[in-house]
C-alpha cells in the first residue's frame, strides 16, 4: 500500500498535480524523496498540515503509514 500527499491551492501548482502516492515513512524521509524546490515550498513557515483530516499543531515526529493522507494547506488571504 501507499500513503498520499495532497496539495491544495498554490501548492498544487508547485507540485504540478493535486496529489501524489508515496512510500510511507517519516515526514523527513518523504520530503527528501521529493524535488528539492517542492520540499522547500511544502515546509514554508505558513503552510499547515492535516493528517487524515486533522490539523497538526507541528510537523515534528510525523510518520505516515499505509493509507494515510497528508494534506498541505497554503496560507489563505481574503477580505
Amino acid at each position: 500500500m501507499a500513503a498520499r500527499l495532497v496539495f491544495l491551492g498554490r501548492l498544487e501548482d508547485a507540485a504540478g498535480m493535486p496529489e501524489m502516492a508515496i512510500e510511507p515513512g517519516a515526514l523527513e524521509q518523504v520530503l527528501a524523496r521529493l524535488d528539492p524546490a517542492l520540499a522547500v515550498e511544502l515546509l514554508g513557515e505558513r503552510v499547515r498540515l492535516a493528517l487524515n483530516g486533522a490539523l497538526l499543531p507541528e510537523t515534528g515526529g510525523v510518520i505516515l503509514a499505509d493509507g494515510d493522507e497528508l494534506a498541505f494547506l497554503p496560507p489563505v488571504s481574503g477580505g
